[in-house]
């Protein structure tokens, strides 16, 4: 694709989770085509750091918010920042999230909740922020990174099976709510993706995914920006409440 293609000039795009992996691949490919970023992260100096590379690659203005999407508070001050900063939000990338994985029967109460509490609770409260600047302006995309465990489950992982699976629902119920106003929510399941999230699943574990992959490999990060570039597109603009599997057809339903 052509260097000057540009979907996102004058966009302003706030990435969740933006300092690494996944999240860096959106932020570098939103850059990339044209929008202005917010790297929001609770790793604030990882976060500064890629803002700069960013910025600099780019040429596109990004700047870092230090954030923990699971406090409430400061998801609403990193919306209040970034409208300071900008004027407006046009689209929220929830892709902060965690793993605390254990069989249910060994996993701790606190890996459960910290699991819900960022993966779930976080696209919620960042979602509440930045809605009313995109409504007034009647104009929003809103992108949630889900996951093929939340569609079909993963032994081991029902902390994140849950979250991500509730990250569906809150897809399509707020799709149904905001629709009228100009803002589309969708979201993209990942499936096997090599992250930090993902270097410590056992080989055994790794293989089983590999198994069960028809397409036989991992994807990459990049593959999971270009769908989710896609969803915040005006060329998307007619797709709302749906859930994009990225996953070499890991899950087919």
């Amino acid at each position: 694709m052509s260097n000057n293609y540009q979907p996102f000039s004058g966009r302003v795009a706030i990435i969740t989770g933006g300092s690494r992996g996944i999240g860096r691949a959106i932020a570098e490919l939103f850059a990339s085509r044209g929008a202005d970023l917010v790297i929001a992260d609770y790793q604030f100096d990882l976060a500064k750091k890629t803002a700069s590379e960013i910025s600099e690659k780019s040429g596109q203005k990004v700047i870092d918010v230090e954030v923990d999407v699971s406090n409430f508070e400061m998801a609403q001050e990193m919306a209040k920042n970034v409208i300071d900063e900008f004027g407006k939000i046009d689209i929220l990338v929830n892709n902060a999230g965690i793993t605390r994985d254990d069989l249910l029967m060994r996993m701790k109460e606190s890996d459960w909740d910290d699991v819900i509490n960022i993966n779930l609770k976080g696209a919620w409260n960042c979602s509440k922020a930045v809605l009313r600047p995109m409504m007034k302006k009647r104009y929003g995309r809103i992108v949630n990174i889900s996951s093929v465990s939340g569609q079909a489950g993963q032994a081991g992982q029902t902390n994140y099976s849950a979250s991500k699976a509730g990250l569906i629902g809150l897809t399509k119920a707020m799709a149904r709510e905001v629709a009228s106003r100009g803002i589309a929510v969708n979201a993209v399941a990942p499936g096997f993706i090599p992250t930090a999230l993902t270097n410590n699943l056992p080989n055994e574990l790794k293989d089983y995914i590999l198994g069960a992959t028809p397409m036989g490999r991992m994807g990459t990060p990049e593959e999971i920006a270009f769908a989710v570039a896609f969803l915040a597109s005006d060329e998307a603009s007619y797709i709302t409440g749906q859930v994009l599997g990225v996953d070499g057809g890991m899950v087919m339903m």
